[in-house]
């Protein structure tokens, strides 16, 4: 039997740095890292950590997935652009994993899956359907009904996912990598223009 391939999910699109290791379906490890700056320097020595614990090396690896959004544009860029960049190293594709379908990982579609979006508001968006093309609906949380089954977003009253953000990247990944054409790249996925001032730190350059 030919070895399971071994996929690398990782996710910096909230504060913290997310991390998770799959073999086929079996989970060999995951990290989460609370953090609300520095994922650029410690991403990958986190990645790096996670694998040697694991007796895994970079050239092991299958594929990568990465989580793409929505959620803090400079943690976004940080994550997509590492995918990218490892993606060419090695030569492995790279699947790009949105927040929003990530967290609907493990329910039966379609559902409803919502990310807060401040102000008594949410970024909402039905998986499952055709309308996962389309950009999700920001949406006030009181015109959201009691029939609409909604994962994520726990603390507002809705349902809480069934894995970790980085698990449920690494399993999405793994059962797209094969069959994703050969130029795709992961890309950062935004809902809408931040309404805050820009970091300081200048965000990182996504590789071509």
């Amino acid at each position: 039997m030919p070895p399971k391939p071994l996929v690398l999910g990782f996710d910096t699109s909230a504060a913290h740095c997310a991390a998770a290791l799959l073999a086929g379906d079996e989970v060999l490890g995951e990290t989460l890292v609370p953090m609300k700056k520095g994922q650029a320097e410690s991403l990958l020595p986190i990645l790096e950590d996670l694998l040697a614990a694991h007796d895994v090396s970079w050239a092991d690896l299958a594929a990568i997935g990465v989580g793409t959004g929505p959620g803090n544009f400079t943690g976004i860029r940080v994550s997509v652009s590492a995918a990218r960049g490892l993606a060419l190293a090695l030569g492995i594709p790279a699947v790009g994993v949105t927040t929003l379908e990530a967290q609907t990982e493990g329910f039966k579609k379609p559902v409803f899956s919502a990310i807060e979006a401040r102000r008594d508001h949410v970024y909402l968006q039905e998986i499952g359907t055709a309308s996962d093309v389309l950009q999700p609906l920001v949406t006030d949380v009181k015109a959201i009904t009691g029939e609409q089954t909604v994962i994520g977003a726990e603390h507002l009253g809705f349902t809480a996912p069934k894995f970790q953000i980085a698990e449920a990247i690494a399993r999405i990944a793994a059962r797209r990598f094969e069959s994703q054409p050969s130029d795709t790249r992961p890309a950062p996925f935004y809902v809408r223009k931040a309404d805050a001032a820009p970091a300081k730190d200048t965000p990182p350059v996504l590789l071509d």
